[in-house]
């Protein structure tokens, strides 16, 4: 399973950006799907999240700014994002994550990430 990220780049604050992430490889509309970010020497965080039902999640940070989408025909999902703020400035990362069940009937979850894309937010 790869993971493509795309649609960063230099936006002044107040504006708005869309980030993509296509998947190639299993099945995308079994995916929970999610973007984190992350700041040098910080940790990577949640930003989004959307479940293969379409369920949404957004951190507070970015709840009523962002909006989570996702495509199963195009096995893509997006990150709208809006208002921007400085720091919103990251690198954005998309994750996969496909939940199976073992022989023991645990469930057990598969990550793939990909390779993040920087979002530079000026003022």
């Amino acid at each position: 399973v790869q993971l493509q990220a795309s649609g960063g780049g230099l936006v002044q604050v107040g504006g708005s950006l869309r980030l993509s992430c296509v998947v190639s490889g299993g099945t995308f509309r079994n995916y929970n799907m999610a973007w984190h970010r992350q700041t040098p020497g910080k940790q990577r965080v949640l930003v989004a999240r959307i479940s293969s039902g379409g369920s949404t999640y957004y951190a507070a940070s970015v709840k009523g700014r962002a909006t989570i989408s996702r495509d199963n025909a195009k096995n893509t999902q997006y990150l709208q994002m809006n208002v921007l703020k400085p720091e919103d400035t990251a690198v954005y990362f998309c994750e996969a994550e496909e939940v199976h069940y073992n022989d023991a009937g645990e469930a057990v979850a598969d990550t793939y990430w990909g390779q993040g894309t920087q979002v530079t937010v000026s003022s």
